[in-house]
């Protein structure tokens, strides 16, 4: 007589890819924690993005305040 139980392993595996651990475990496997510089050239850039994104709102705001004033 043949043995049809699947084995315990294979049962597990489909239920990590249905959630998503299959397609990202490879990720996670080649994920690494950033250098100190590397962390700081991040930090450096996304501080500058938020004060350009800073002023450019209110630079608009400045001049829909003030500028209708003069027409």
């Amino acid at each position: 007589m043949a043995d049809n139980t699947a084995p315990s392993d294979e049962g597990q595996e489909t239920r990590q890819s249905g959630l998503g651990f299959g397609r990202y475990s490879r990720i996670m496997k080649m994920a690494r924690t950033p250098s100190r510089d590397e962390y700081r050239k991040t930090v450096w850039v996304t501080a500058l993005g938020i004060v350009l994104l800073g002023a450019v709102g209110f630079a608009i705001m400045w001049l829909m305040t003030y500028l209708p004033a003069y027409f």
